[in-house]
């Protein structure tokens, strides 16, 4: 099978997250199978325009803006003849590939913003944005869709898509080096690991830690991730206000294995994120012994049992302190709950995904 992928990042892509990682463990599975797999994304600066990764071919042209009207182009000039099938990924919104190919589209969706574009813009952006999305979510309710979670399956079907055309995708888990377990620092730490912005509740984990450090007076948190200047600046300026800088260390953007070595020695993975895909930075810190207390949102409440192995609180800032405190005071807790994570994350499987995916594509 030839298999075409429009994704607007690819794994080289300096924001690259989640949904590349599960593009490329895709791809070069079914490459391994026999199938041939090229990706077409934006560029980004010292890009190369072509490159083969893991057997992938990997085509890059425009920017995030324009890359869906380069894809167009690319695939009526080159691929059209030689291509079985489309996978479209939906970050937001999809390449609109079902316009014009829509008997070889297969949506790939990562969530549906909805409520989303209301947290990140001001009022009338957000209202312009969630219309678009609904046009997209109206032509593409018949189209073959693969969901990443029963959150976002359970969103398609609340925007007209057809249960008969829909799969959700079990999950897997990468990690490119040998993990070595450190022990847990000294004084109690916490650990952020996501891009800083408002999207990932970079500032209510800031709000959090500084409620639940009243009550753990040695508490710590890192704070691991890039974001935009102004972002970074804003801040490190809210941290001063509450003199919280010399308790909180920024590490910025570090390598998978800075990564793992820190949520290795850190005790609780904390995330304030008000939607998520899918949450892989929770398996991945249970990968270490370090369990997740998030808020209950989507992505999060798909891959948490609360209580079992992690904790899902309010949306607010107060209950994510409040877990805080509980976990860290209890100790029976705390160690039922780095169990019970561990054992989760060695389950996942990208084999599996990569097999549940290619039956529903090959089902068409």
């Amino acid at each position: 099978m030839n298999i075409l992928i429009f994704n607007w990042r690819d794994p080289k892509n300096p924001q690259a997250g989640g949904a590349e990682r599960l593009t490329q463990e895709l791809a070069k599975r079914w490459i391994r199978k026999g199938h041939s797999v090229t990706q077409f994304s934006a560029s980004f600066k010292n890009a190369k325009q072509k490159e083969l990764i893991d057997g992938v071919q990997y085509i890059r042209k425009g920017h995030w803006w324009n890359v869906h009207l380069f894809a167009c182009y690319y695939y009526f000039r080159y691929m059209r003849k030689q291509t079985d099938i489309i996978i479209d990924e939906v970050h937001w919104f999809p390449f609109f590939s079902a316009f014009y190919a829509r008997k070889k589209t297969v949506a790939l969706v990562c969530e549906v913003a909805n409520k989303l574009f209301f947290t990140i813009y001001p009022f009338p952006i957000a209202i312009f944005w969630r219309l678009i999305e609904k046009i997209y979510l109206t032509v593409y309710k018949n189209v073959p869709t693969m969901a990443i979670s029963q959150s976002t399956y359970e969103d398609l079907i609340v925007e007209g898509h057809k249960s008969s055309n829909l799969i959700v995708l079990p999950m897997g888990l990468t990690v490119s080096i040998t993990l070595k377990q450190s022990e847990k620092e000294k004084e109690p730490t916490l650990i952020y690991v996501a891009r800083l912005n408002k999207q990932k509740g970079i500032f209510d984990t800031i709000e959090a830690f500084r409620i639940a450090k009243e009550q753990i007076p040695g508490l710590k948190l890192w704070i691991v991730g890039s974001g935009d200047v102004a972002i970074v600046r804003k801040v490190k300026n809210a941290l001063k206000k509450q003199k919280l800088e010399d308790f909180v260390k920024l590490f910025g953007f570090v390598t998978e294995e800075k990564k793992f070595a820190l949520l290795s020695r850190a005790h609780l993975l904390i995330s304030a994120s008000v939607q998520e895909g899918w949450g892989l930075t929770v398996p991945e810190a249970g990968l270490t012994k370090t369990p997740a207390i998030v808020y209950n949102t989507h992505g999060f409440r798909d891959i948490i049992v609360n209580k079992e192995d992690g904790l899902l609180v309010d949306p607010i800032p107060s209950a994510l302190a409040k877990g805080i405190v509980a976990i860290l005071q209890d100790k029976k807790l705390y160690k039922r709950l780095q169990i019970a994570a561990e054992k989760k994350a060695k389950s996942y499987s990208w084999d599996t995904t990569a097999d549940s995916a290619m039956k529903f594509m090959q089902s068409l």
